[in-house]
């Protein structure tokens, strides 16, 4: 948020993730291993977390001209985008006043399980969690608004391990009060990421732990990196120059540590903003940065060799594309996201320059404005927070629509899909449709 202004009014609808943002093609990643079939959507954007339909998945040409739920199940107030992984559609929700964990069966709906996580956190938006969870194998990882943090099992969702940023790390939770900034303002959004036999999460504790990294099976901590903020995006994985590093968008700006023992690798040119309103998943292209919000703008941040090690060098910044809080996507050397003016944009990653824009997909105001971006192969399908899907074309030349059907509801939803299937919510509802058909 820019210095002085109000902050985002509430959206009373129930709405998607504040968090809390490339195709594998686009970056040099590390092997990410999930143990989780490639059809899966185990996590945040995806297998990769790229917001990218992994290659070979069956992919509709077209949207059918009408879509009907194959299920649907009414659900409770929050923000946390559902996952899918072994059959199981897991999400999280207010009941009763507790951020809950659900597990569902992904062909029909029907609830499994149900675990409390911890009492639920209200500012000016609604009420609930907000951070999509992460199914690993036979465990799902869920997180707080509050901090907390836990690994469950996936059968029954009995606890396996916890921790609590606040009381094991000293992070600090202060909710919508003075001048708090990024995840103690509005809550623990920024997904974690797996890495092999390691958990990778973003804390926030200025006592040395912005970044934590535990053995996923047991919680105990193998190293803790930095003593940023933490604000709304995930932990993103990825490797630059050879070296596997966890990428993050904090408070202070974009920084890069090693994934084996948390050394800091490099460290962008300063980027704090009012608020630490971070809320963008970083792209990473080759060994480009992506990231923006609506005070910053849109940034370009290169990692270039130093001697031994790594640096980091601003490459570009355009002020007037500051994208609020709906994660863009990459295809080959272009971005595909949402901008300042609700306008789809496509822009040249390697100068920040706009190649295209189209007005007119997103109707919500401007403050308020969402969208979801899933790149299919040479397309992208649009969720826009008004509940219609678009799909067009990832065409660096000019926009190039193919399709569009309403689909569900106002949300702010990032949707899993797996094998044909989309996986969403809105305010009321979580469903399940065919692309195929």
């Amino acid at each position: 948020m820019s210095s002085g202004a109000p902050e985002r009014s509430s959206y009373r609808n129930k709405l998607e993730p504040v968090t809390p943002m490339t195709c594998r093609a686009v970056l040099v990643l590390s092997s990410l291993s999930l143990a989780a079939c490639a059809a899966d959507w185990p996590q945040w954007r995806g297998p990769a977390q790229t917001g990218c339909v992994p290659a070979g998945a069956p992919i509709p040409a077209a949207l059918p001209a009408e879509l009907k739920p194959l299920w649907k199940v009414p659900i409770g107030d929050g923000y946390a985008s559902p996952v899918v992984a072994g059959g199981k559609v897991f999400y999280l929700d207010n009941q009763q006043g507790n951020e809950t964990v659900h597990a569902a069966d992904a062909a029909t709906g029907k609830e499994l399980w149900q675990a409390k996580l911890d009492a639920c956190f209200k500012d000016n938006f609604v009420s609930g969690p907000r951070c999509a969870p992460l199914a690993d194998g036979n465990r799902v990882y869920v997180q707080s608004c509050r901090g907390e943090f836990q690994s469950l099992n996936a059968e029954d969702g009995k606890v396996v391990w916890r921790k609590n940023f606040v009381t094991d790390f000293g992070a600090v939770f202060i909710g919508e009060k003075g001048a708090a900034t990024g995840a103690s303002r509005h809550g623990n959004t920024g997904a974690p990421v797996v890495d092999g036999e390691n958990i990778i999460v973003g804390v926030g504790s200025a006592k040395g732990a912005c970044l934590v990294c535990m053995k996923k099976a047991t919680g105990d901590v193998v190293w803790q990196s930095q003593n940023d903020q933490t604000a709304y995006g995930p932990v993103v994985l990825t490797t630059i120059h050879g070296v596997k590093q966890a990428v993050a968008f904090t408070v202070e700006g974009v920084i890069g540590v090693n994934a084996a023992d948390g050394k800091l690798l490099w460290r962008s040119p300063a980027m704090k903003t009012a608020f630490g309103r971070h809320i963008t998943t970083s792209v990473i292209v080759n060994d480009l940065v992506l990231v923006a919000s609506h005070t910053l703008g849109l940034a370009g941040t290169r990692v270039v060799k130093d001697g031994g090690g790594m640096k980091a060098e601003a490459a570009w910044l355009e002020k007037g594309l500051g994208i609020n809080f709906s994660s863009p996507v990459a295809v080959g050397q272009h971005l595909y996201g949402l901008g300042p003016a609700r306008n789809i944009v496509c822009v040249d990653t390697q100068t920040g320059k706009l190649a295209w824009d189209k007005k007119g997909c997103i109707t919500t105001p401007p403050d308020k404005a969402y969208a979801t971006f899933v790149v299919m192969d040479k397309n992208i399908l649009l969720l826009t927070d008004s509940g219609l899907l678009i799909l067009f074309a990832a065409d660096p030349k000019e926009y190039k629509e193919i399709s569009r059907v309403q689909v569900c509801g106002l949300n702010w939803c990032n949707p899993a899909y797996v094998d044909g299937k989309l996986f969403l919510r809105d305010a009321k509802e979580l469903l399940c449709v065919d692309l195929m058909k």
